[in-house]
C-alpha cells in the first residue's frame, strides 16, 4: 500500500513546491524515496500485459516510467497549473521532444530570434533535415509575428525573458494571434520558472523548462521537462517512450529536492538582481543594463504585467568590444565563469563567444548580441562582493 498527497486543496506555491506529487511507500518514508531500478516486476502475466498495453496503470521500464520521476512530474505541474507533465533528461531535449511530437514533415515554426543558440540550432540545423522550417521574428512584434504565418505553420516558440537580453515577448498577444490560426504556442519558461511566471494562464498551450537551471538550482543534475493538459503531453511522452530521452531516477530526486526551496531562492536571487542591475547602470563604464525590473527596459510595463519581479538574469553592454569584455570576465575571481544559469553561485558569460558563439555573425547582430555584452546569473552571494567583484576589471578598461 502507498500514501499518496491529496494535492485537491488550493494549496500555495510554498506548500505545493515541497508536498506536490509526493507518494510514500509502505515504509512511510519522509523524503521522497529514489527508485534506481531498470525495470518493474509483475505479479503475473496477465498484469504484465496489462502494463505494457495501458489497461492497468503502474510502472513498466524506467526508460518511461519510474515513481521518483512521477513525483517530479507532479510537483512540477502542480507549480505550474498544468495537467500534466512529462520529464526528460535536458532543456533541449524537451523542446526537440515538443517539436518531434506535434509537428511533422512539411510542417512551419515561427520563432523569436532571440533564442537560446542551443534552439536556434535545434531548428535550423536538425529539425531541418526532417523537412520542418522555421521563420525567425522578432522577440518584441506581434504583427512580424502574424505576418510570418503560412497555411502550413503549426508551432510558435518563444521563450521569455530572452536569452542573454532579457526582451520580453507579450505571451497574450502571441497566443490570441496562434490561436486564432489554430496554432500552438509553447513557452520556455526556465528565465522565470513558475515562481515568477505562468505562461499557461495566459494562454500559452505547452511550457518548456530546462531543469538544470533553477529548478536545481545548484549545478548539480541535467534535466527538462513539458508542462500542459493532458492531450497534448501524452503525444510527448509516446515521443518520450519511444526515443528514449530519459530523465534518470537520481536526477529527478535530485530535482525534488531543488523545488523544495526554489521559492526562496528565485525571490532572493531576483532581489540581489535588481540591485545589482541598478548599480551597473549607474557605472561610467557600462553603456547599457539589460534587466526587466528597470524603468529603463523596453518592456517594463509589460514586464509588470506578466512576472512577479524581473528575475535573476542581468545582461549588460560595455563601453567597448570583446576585449574589454573578457578583461571584465578574466578579472572575477568571485563570480564563476561558466555559461550555466540559476545556481546559488553567480556566473558569468560572454554571450557572443559562448552561449551563442556557434550561431551566425549575422544571426547574433539581429538577436542583439554584440561582442561587449555579458550576461550576470546573479546567485545568493552579498551584493556588495558582488559589485567589488565586478568592479575591479570595470576599472581596468
Amino acid at each position: 500500500m502507498s500514501e499518496k498527497f491529496d494535492d485537491a486543496p488550493a494549496y500555495r506555491l510554498e506548500t505545493l513546491a515541497v508536498r506536490a506529487g509526493q507518494e510514500r511507500s509502505q515504509f512511510g518514508e519522509h523524503s521522497e524515496a529514489l527508485y534506481l531500478t531498470s525495470s518493474f516486476v509483475f505479479k503475473s502475466a496477465a498484469q504484465a500485459a496489462k502494463r505494457f498495453s495501458g489497461e492497468e496503470e503502474g510502472n513498466v521500464y524506467a526508460r518511461f516510467s519510474n515513481p521518483t520521476v512521477t513525483m517530479f512530474e507532479e510537483r512540477l505541474a502542480a507549480l505550474e497549473g498544468a495537467e500534466d507533465c512529462v520529464a526528460m533528461a535536458s532543456g533541449m531535449a524537451a523542446i526537440m521532444a515538443v517539436c518531434l511530437a506535434h509537428l511533422k514533415q512539411g510542417d512551419h515554426i515561427v520563432a523569436s530570434n532571440s533564442l537560446f543558440g542551443a534552439t536556434v540550432q535545434l531548428f535550423n540545423n536538425i529539425l531541418s533535415r526532417t523537412g520542418i522550417t522555421t521563420t525567425f521574428v522578432s522577440h518584441t512584434d506581434p504583427a512580424a509575428w502574424e505576418a510570418a504565418i503560412r497555411p502550413e505553420t503549426k508551432l510558435f516558440f518563444l521563450e521569455t525573458p530572452s536569452n542573454p537580453l532579457t526582451e520580453i515577448a507579450d505571451i497574450r498577444a502571441l497566443t490570441a494571434i496562434a490561436h486564432a490560426h489554430g496554432i500552438l504556442v509553447a513557452v520556455d519558461n526556465c528565465f522565470c520558472t513558475p515562481i515568477l511566471q505562468r505562461p499557461l494562464e495566459m494562454g500559452a498551450d505547452l511550457v518548456v523548462h530546462s531543469a538544470t537551471k533553477y529548478i536545481d538550482g545548484q549545478g548539480r543534475v541535467l534535466g527538462g521537462a513539458v508542462c500542459g493538459p493532458k492531450k497534448l503531453t501524452d503525444e510527448v511522452f509516446k515521443y518520450l517512450r519511444t526515443a528514449g530521452p530519459t530523465l534518470s531516477a537520481f536526477n529527478a530526486w535530485v530535482l525534488l529536492k531543488g523545488l523544495e526551496t526554489m521559492k526562496l531562492r528565485v525571490e532572493a536571487q531576483s532581489a540581489n538582481a535588481a540591485k545589482l542591475a541598478g548599480w551597473l547602470e549607474a557605472h561610467p563604464k557600462v553603456a547599457r543594463v539589460f534587466y526587466p525590473g528597470l524603468p529603463s527596459h523596453p518592456q517594463y510595463e509589460l514586464a509588470k504585467s506578466q512576472q512577479k519581479s524581473g528575475g535573476a538574469i542581468v545582461s549588460f553592454e560595455l563601453k567597448g568590444g570583446r576585449e574589454q569584455a573578457w578583461t571584465v570576465v578574466d578579472n572575477c575571481h568571485l563570480l564563476s565563469i561558466t555559461a550555466n544559469l540559476g545556481d546559488t553561485k553567480t556566473t558569468i558569460t560572454h554571450p557572443a563567444t559562448t552561449t551563442h558563439g556557434r550561431i551566425t555573425p549575422e544571426a547574433r547582430a539581429a538577436a542583439g548580441i554584440s561582442d561587449g555584452l555579458l550576461r550576470i546569473a546573479v546567485g545568493l552571494e552579498a551584493l556588495e562582493d558582488l559589485q567589488a567583484d565586478l568592479n575591479r576589471g570595470l576599472q581596468l578598461i
